[in-house]
């Protein structure tokens, strides 16, 4: 078989893709094997091109089902070669094939290509037959020198090691922020450049950025990647103007300069910092011009951060801006329950392989329910809650008893003070006429304008999750309504948050306001 167009090759190429897509690869390796551009068949062979070295190892693990597809779209049997090709800064002239040394340090300095000297292990190198890419192991030791020359690295401790992707708990109000995360990570998405995280705190953002960081240590060492939150970031700018050395600036721009994938979390702790926001703002610039990846994260959204006499200046909020943001969401019951099962789960399996007296019982279905009814918001204070509560199931499991509904709400209460407090319908319905703006008259009443009707709904919706009252009764409070609009009332408010994301976020404030149980 010979197909001499490269249109032949990439429409073969992506029937190959259409077909990959139902056997089950994970996300992470199709997203890499479209990355690869096609470039010709011949032979029975498809030639493709990448300029990530992880696809290669991948293409590797899967080569199989990879050719097996392939020929069931060409017809007949096909075999895969993947080529790595170094991506050239700009639009920098193709690399020579064959040239002297001394020809190609003329080449290099006249297109700018800044590979690094000739002695360095990860530079390409001479050949008798022209250049050649650097070995696994020279890069190895190219990533290892340039981690011993930078301060700003660190070792990633136990305690960070256990935030990976496959540890963080999902769900619809963290999904896409997981999956933009993971893109970053894996070197998938080049167009989520900086990649924005923002949300309270407490919600998972700064798992998500430790995940992009362990991965890449774990998959991919040749790239330096960098963890700092904005008070690290702000100390170094700090000591290093203050150095008696008049270099130090020019080596922290240096040292920062030479990450790859350079991760600040915290972001909004910069605002009001000058001089930290110019270095962060060049820093920034330089990195992004260099191909490097950002990822930031914070309690507000970019444009939120130029809010106030303090807040960043709009070039600042527009370069923040300028790649993908993504929030994380308040948790519902949903999500929590889930938290709750898989943090109860983790504990137990850790005490018991590491024989850690107290935490080997089990927490019964409907205690873990009752727990995330009672549970705020934040999800570290959550896996805290966790751990009191296995600690309570173990002492009833050894007391012949399981774990009762008082003990965790006793525990709720001490991990949200204001948890526990009574919350009656005449609370909720005030919280409500303040939130909206109206009176009590037409919350309860019959108007039917929209806003009146989106206030009304979700009064009633907040009165059947913060109120120990019957459907009967909530429908009395509201002028006599019956037990059918009532639940018709939560019906909406149940379909509205899951459909709709602002609503979900103005729902869950109105209810911490409330309870206070964040």
């Amino acid at each position: 078989m010979e197909l001499s167009l490269e249109s032949d090759a990439e429409a073969l190429w992506q029937d190959t893709l259409d077909l990959l897509a139902g056997r089950n690869l994970p996300e992470s390796i199709l997203a890499m094997l479209r990355k690869c551009r096609p470039t010709s068949m011949d032979n029975a062979v498809m030639h493709l091109e990448t300029p990530m070295r992880l696809v290669l190892k991948n293409v590797a693990k899967n080569a199989d089902v990879i050719e097996e597809c392939l020929s069931q779209a060409a017809f007949e049997p096909m075999h895969l070669e993947v080529e790595f090709v170094q991506a050239q800064a700009g639009a920098a002239a193709p690399t020579p094939s064959s040239m002297s040394r001394e020809e190609a340090s003329s080449w290099a300095a006249a297109t700018g290509d800044g590979h690094p000297a000739w002695d360095g292990p990860a530079a390409r190198k001479m050949a008798d037959d022209g250049w050649v890419e650097p070995s696994p192991e020279d890069l190895r030791e190219e990533a290892a020198r340039r981690r011993h020359n930078n301060p700003l690295v660190e070792d990633i401790s136990q305690a960070t090691s256990k935030l990976t992707f496959e540890r963080f708990v999902r769900g619809e109000e963290n999904d896409i922020a997981y999956q933009a995360a993971l893109q970053v990570a894996n070197g998938m998405n080049s167009t989520y450049n900086p990649l924005f995280i923002y949300g309270k705190s407490g919600l998972g953002k700064t798992h998500l950025l430790r995940a992009i960081q362990n991965y890449v240590a774990k998959n991919d060492p040749t790239r330096l990647c960098v963890y700092r939150d904005a008070s690290s970031f702000i100390t170094d700018y700090t000591e290093a103007m203050r150095h008696s050395e008049r270099s130090a600036a020019a080596v922290l721009r240096q040292n920062y300069a030479d990450i790859d994938v350079l991760i600040i979390d915290d972001v909004q702790k910069m605002t009001g910092k000058v001089g930290t926001v110019g270095f962060f703002f060049d820093t920034f610039n330089e990195l992004i011009a260099n191909g490097k990846q950002i990822v930031l994260a914070a309690d507000r959204t970019p444009a939120q951060l130029g809010m106030g006499k303090d807040g960043f200046d709009e070039r600042i909020t527009s370069r923040l801006s300028s790649g993908f943001t993504t929030p994380i969401q308040v948790p519902s019951y949903e999500l929590k329950l889930r938290l709750i099962e898989t943090f109860c789960e983790r504990m137990r399996e850790d005490a018991v392989r590491e024989n850690v007296a107290g935490l080997t019982g089990v927490v019964p279905s409907e205690a873990r329910s009752y727990m995330a009814e009672r549970a705020g918001t934040n999800i570290r204070v959550i896996e805290g809650f966790c751990q009191r509560c296995l600690f309570a199931a173990t002492a009833a499991e050894k007391a012949g008893r399981e774990l009762a509904r008082d003990e965790i709400e006793a525990l709720a209460r001490e991990c949200w003070p204001s948890a526990g407090r009574v919350v009656s319908i005449e609370d909720v319905q005030k919280a409500v006429e303040k939130y909206y703006d109206i009176d009590h008259s037409s919350l309860v009443g019959n108007k039917r304008n929209k806003g009146l009707m989106e206030a009304r709904h979700v009064a009633i919706w907040l009165s059947r999750e913060l109120c120990d009252r019957t459907l009967a009764d909530i429908g009395k409070h509201f002028g006599g309504r019956s037990h059918a609009t009532v639940m018709h009332s939560i019906s909406v408010v149940d379909d509205a948050r899951r459909e709709d994301k602002s609503f979900y976020d103005r729902l869950m404030q109105l209810r911490e306001s409330i309870t206070g149980n964040a």
